[in-house]
């Protein structure tokens, strides 16, 4: 072989030499970064419930009387004070009736004095002698008809009077209005809601909570209510009232908190959530991201803290929940587990806490 064959031949074979040894050399094994949480029992649960602020004490305020409605003094918001005048309706016919009554009052008190004049002649008569019994029996017997006729009138006065009284619309207790129910110039029945007033100082926390979660609640049980638009403002509450069946459709039971010193910005309508911390049997729970299900089984991954990889272990599930699962068993306390890409990850695959040193 010549020198030039030599150097050719030699050209050819280097780089299928270099492409073999890259060949032989293994990639870099891939670290994957997961998310992860270490397992920790927990013994108690918090339970929250999202209600409403509504006032304890509040009235449907109505008139005793059909008539038109010609005045309404207040609108919602506005705030009363005991005594205050709400609304009024058109007094004319009731006018009337209180002087008609008054008339009937004056006709039979003068009946009265005519009577009791025509019974004091007839018992003077009756003592000289001058009159039978039977004519003073009979001037008394209208002596005292006519008396009786006074106190019917005065008794119709009177209630003509009341009546009157009726066609305004008072507050019994100060506080906030919460609704109307009648405009002016509108002709309401009796009993008729007018205007809705509740207390403003005493409030209470208005919540459904599931049939199933009340079976420990006893009235005086606590809860913590926070304000949702402010999540940073809180009041404590005790149970006042719980509904004794659950609504049909819902299976939940409403369940009334009494506010103690809530701070002002708990105002009529604000939305809160209620919290409750109960005891519990110590259990574990993962989010749900983490149960891997596979041939009939339910398996989580477990990170080996020394080498680094995962492995699976299977595990018992006592049950599951909108986002979270109970094990009932199959890991230890202090296992960490991982909570994401479950699906994605081989037996042995070295892995690298997000958020932790390499």
């Amino acid at each position: 072989m010549t020198r030039r064959a030599l150097l050719l031949t030699l050209c050819v074979l280097a780089p299928l030499a270099a492409c073999s040894q890259e060949k032989e050399t293994p990639p870099p094994e891939v670290v994957r970064p997961v998310l992860s949480m270490v397992v920790t029992p927990t013994a108690s649960r918090t339970l929250g419930f999202v209600g409403t602020v509504e006032p304890e004490f509040s009235a449907n305020l109505a008139f005793r009387l059909l008539g038109r409605v010609v005045a309404r003094d207040v609108e919602v918001g506005d705030l009363v004070t005991k005594g205050e005048t709400l609304a009024a309706l058109d007094p004319t016919a009731l006018d009337l009736g209180v002087q008609a009554a008054k008339a009937e009052l004056s006709n039979a008190e003068a009946q009265f004095a005519n009577a009791s004049a025509s019974e004091e002649r007839q018992r003077q008569l009756l003592e000289s002698k001058n009159t039978s019994q039977a004519v003073y029996d009979a001037a008394r017997q209208a002596m005292q008809a006519a008396q009786a006729n006074v106190e019917r009138a005065r008794a119709a006065l009177a209630k003509s009077q009341e009546q009157l009284g009726y066609a305004r619309l008072f507050s019994d207790f100060d506080g906030v209005v919460t609704a109307v129910g009648a405009e002016v110039g509108q002709t309401v029945s009796p009993g008729q809601m007018i205007v809705t007033v509740a207390r403003a100082d005493v409030r209470e926390a208005v919540v459904d909570i599931p049939d199933q979660l009340t079976d420990d609640l006893i009235a005086g049980t606590p809860f913590e209510v926070t304000l949702q638009s402010l999540p940073t403002i809180k009041a404590e509450a005790k149970l006042r009232e719980i509904a004794p069946q659950a609504e049909g459709a819902t299976r939940t039971r409403r369940v009334k908190l009494t506010l103690i010193d809530p701070p002002a910005s708990f105002r009529l309508g604000s939305t809160v959530t209620a919290t409750r911390v109960t005891a519990a049997t110590p259990a574990i729970e993962l989010p749900l991201s983490a149960l891997l299900e596979a041939g009939g089984k339910t398996k989580v991954w477990v990170v080996d803290p020394q080498a680094m990889t995962v492995a699976t272990h299977d595990v018992q599930v006592s049950g599951k929940a909108s986002g979270s699962f109970t094990v009932a068993g199959g890991l230890e306390p202090g296992a960490r587990v991982v909570t994401a890409g479950v699906h994605s990850l081989k037996e042995g695959q070295k892995v690298r806490i997000e958020g932790a040193t390499p």
